[in-house]
């Protein structure tokens, strides 16, 4: 698995070009060769970025799934809705397509968020508000979460 870390704020331009930040594309330089895909996210209103050995990874789950289950077919159907292959041009820029950017409302102003193998496309300031929202506890859903991994080689918590 793809280990990404960090937040990176950018820019797009007006076509959906993005600049991908330095720090995060030495980190992808292992996966650029064979591109990426990019969607819509499952709970957010933001992108999900997958390079292509991760998106893989989460498809050979994905088809275990019996087709013949009704809810199996629709959930297909709406996982894979408006996925695009992407490539980084000569120039290092991810050009995101016009329908994921009208759902992701995303602007100029963006932010990269790595995310356990993938990285989030984000608005920057819906960002901030997902990151910031004050109804979430995030001490009690971290315990309720994380809380019974005990199991831990190195003992540490």
């Amino acid at each position: 698995m793809l280990n990404l870390i960090g937040v990176h704020e950018c820019k797009m331009d007006a076509k959906g070009r993005v600049m991908i930040p330095s720090a995060l594309k030495k980190q992808l330089l292992p996966v650029l060769e064979r591109g990426f895909v990019i969607k819509r996210s499952v709970f957010q209103k933001c992108l999900e970025l997958y390079p292509m050995d991760e998106w893989e990874k989460t498809m050979s789950k994905v088809n275990k799934l019996n087709r013949f289950v009704k809810k199996n077919n629709d959930f297909i159907r709406m996982f894979t809705a408006g996925v695009k292959l992407l490539e980084m041009d000569a120039n290092g820029r991810l050009n995101i397509p016009k329908d994921l950017m009208n759902f992701g409302n995303l602007s100029s102003e963006l932010v990269l968020s790595s995310s356990v193998g993938m990285i989030e496309v984000w608005n920057k300031d819906a960002y901030e508000g997902s990151v910031n929202d004050p109804d979430v506890d995030f001490g009690a859903l971290a315990e309720e979460v994380m809380g019974s991994l005990n199991e831990s080689e190195d003992g540490l918590s």
